[in-house]
């Protein structure tokens, strides 16, 4: 280029013609055609549309006579009732959003004291000469002029700041125009500085698709790991427990809940006791959901360490805490556009319920460490074997997010209450078991199946099948003996016989457990909070100690804190 010629790719609207212009430069402007190359390639390199905005912005106010440069895209509006152009605002549904703005960097001025665009966060389109430019897709170039030189209205700025020229060049990719970039300077607009401009304009629009491609393809990525990540174990569960198997009365009437709910993202409280099939009931509402082609995520609420709620959920920014070596997004995140399970609801510690509230009703949520809101879409459907109406009235739950979570209950019955399907899911597990565990499928008799009808299935349909695989791991030639389960029923000791007549009271049953949960406090009183060995607590009340933990969290018992 010794001949003072310079050659460059013409662009239009984003889109390449495959040719090149020439244009002979003045030595004067080798330099801003050198800087202006280097800036094309620096903004080409960008994969980050915060860091890309930045740094067009940036690069453009570098320069002394340069008194702002300011980028705005194009997007909804968002602050109407705020915003104070409203009055000047034609068009309620989009504005033009700031993103980002610079000064040329003063030794003893603050550069944004006078950068009015700080005021001008949204501009309607159309209102002023930045406005007109969003509207028409044309450039509006001001060589000379100090009246109301400032695009937006802000004549006095442009005054006080001694602004002499402005060059606005919209921004077009695919003949849709995306924003304004605009150069405030305090000299006239040179003569061919509007050239710069809009060659730097094109190569900004295209930049800013291909950032924006980039991290949705990164987004997509992430949450497609994150989801392999969290459905491996949902898938082994899923395989291990089966699909919903019965045909009781109590199991149709809560399958035509599930098909009329499922239809709709109304958020579902499913209740009932522990292995129940709760979780089965959560599969199949999404299954049948228009959800059905994104993940369901199941979190086990009661088993995440409450120092690492926030994260798990809500996910994290590297060096948000110690151990924070890298992003992570969290259980919403990976859920996005898809369900979000909550099992044991009841065991969010109450000083967190309240982001769970707010991302529950405001779909939006920050990272732990990150001040960026990010906005979610995702259906709730959480499950409980806690009574919550009870816990709000003790202070343990919050009450508007019980109200959040009971848009719409369903209860699954205890397996004692629907006995008329343990034909159906023995068999299933059997033939289930016999596939997994490699073995030679046992024989169902009629005598077994009295005998499986007979307990009461405390563990509910969880228990059913841990039997129906104990049994089969342990037939010999094929036959199956249930004779050591239908005996675990009766071999606590017999309750003290009670006359008829005695007093005639009959027990409800929460005063049932109100005093299985005083027998309990007085065996653990006894123990002093002793559970496991000889003189436990477990020991005392003849069950074992695991049963005696699970039942004392149940009642909410705690060993109470020495007095200092």
């Amino acid at each position: 280029m010794g001949d003072g010629l310079f050659y460059f790719r013409a662009e239009e609207g984003g889109r390449s013609d495959g040719f090149l212009f020439k244009m002979r430069l003045s030595p004067n402007y080798k330099p801003e055609f050198e800087s202006l190359a280097k800036l094309l390639l620096e903004v080409a390199r960008e994969r980050s549309t915060d860091q890309l905005f930045h740094t067009i912005v940036q690069r453009m106010a570098e320069r002394p006579h340069v008194a702002v440069a300011a980028l705005w895209l194009l997007d909804k509006g968002d602050l109407c009732s705020s915003c104070p152009r409203q009055a000047q605002c034609p068009d309620r549904n989009r504005c033009l959003h700031l993103v980002a703005s610079a000064s040329y960097a003063s030794k003893t001025t603050d550069p944004r004291a006078e950068d009015p665009t700080i005021k001008y966060g949204r501009v309607p389109v159309g209102f002023g000469e930045i406005g007109r430019v969003a509207t028409s897709g044309q450039a509006f170039v001001s060589h000379d002029s100090t009246e109301d030189a400032s695009g937006i209205g802000e004549a006095e700025w442009a005054a006080k700041a001694e602004i002499l020229g402005l060059d606005a060049q919209p921004i077009i990719f695919n003949l849709e125009i995306l924003g304004v970039v605009a150069l405030f300077s305090r000299i006239p607009t040179p003569a061919q500085g509007p050239t710069w401009v809009r060659i730097f304009a094109d190569h900004i629009a295209t930049a800013i698709i291909n950032t924006r491609a980039f991290e949705e393809n990164e987004r997509l990525k992430h949450q497609l790991e994150l989801e392999n990540s969290y459905l491996r174990e949902e898938v082994l569960e899923a395989k291990a427990f089966g699909d919903i198997v019965g045909q009781s009365q109590a199991l149709k009437g809560l399958l035509r809940q599930v098909e009329k709910v499922a239809r709709t993202d109304a958020t579902v409280l499913i209740l009932g006791e522990s292995g129940t099939g709760k979780e089965l009931v959560a599969r199949e509402i999404h299954k049948q959901s228009r959800r059905n082609q994104r993940p369901l995520i199941r979190v086990n609420c009661a088993s995440i360490p409450k120092e690492l709620y926030e994260s798990e959920f809500f996910g994290h920014v590297r060096g948000a805490f110690t151990g924070a070596l890298r992003d992570r997004a969290g259980r919403f995140e990976a859920a996005d556009g898809g369900t979000l399970f909550l099992d044991e609801v009841g065991e969010i510690p109450p000083e967190l319920q309240g982001k769970f509230l707010r991302v529950l009703q405001e779909k939006q949520y920050e990272r732990v460490g990150e001040e960026k809101t990010r906005t979610v879409d995702v259906r709730i459907i959480a499950a409980t074997n806690r009574d919550l109406k009870t816990e709000v009235e003790l202070g343990r739950f919050r009450q508007d997010l019980y109200y959040r979570l009971n848009v719409f209950p369903i209860e699954v019955a205890p397996l004692r209450k629907r006995k008329d399907d343990i034909p159906l899911l023995a068999a299933h597990f059997l033939d289930q078991a016999a596939r997994r565990l490699n073995l030679p499928r046992g024989r169902l008799t009629h005598a077994h199946l009295v005998q499986l009808q007979t307990y009461d299935w405390p563990g509910n349909v969880r228990e059913l099948q841990n039997t129906i695989e104990r049994a089969l791991i342990l037939a010999q030639n094929g036959v199956l003996d249930f004779d050591s389960k239908t005996e675990e029923k009766s071999s606590a000791p017999p309750l003290p016989a009670v006359s008829s007549q005695s007093n005639g009271c009959i027990l409800t049953d929460i005063e049932i457990q109100q005093r299985e949960q005083q027998n309990m406090l007085a065996a653990l009183e006894k123990a002093r909070w002793k559970i496991h060995g000889p003189g436990g607590a477990a020991e005392v009340l003849g069950i074992k100690p695991t049963t005696l933990i699970s039942r004392a969290k149940k009642f909410g018992l705690k060993k109470p804190t020495p007095k200092p």
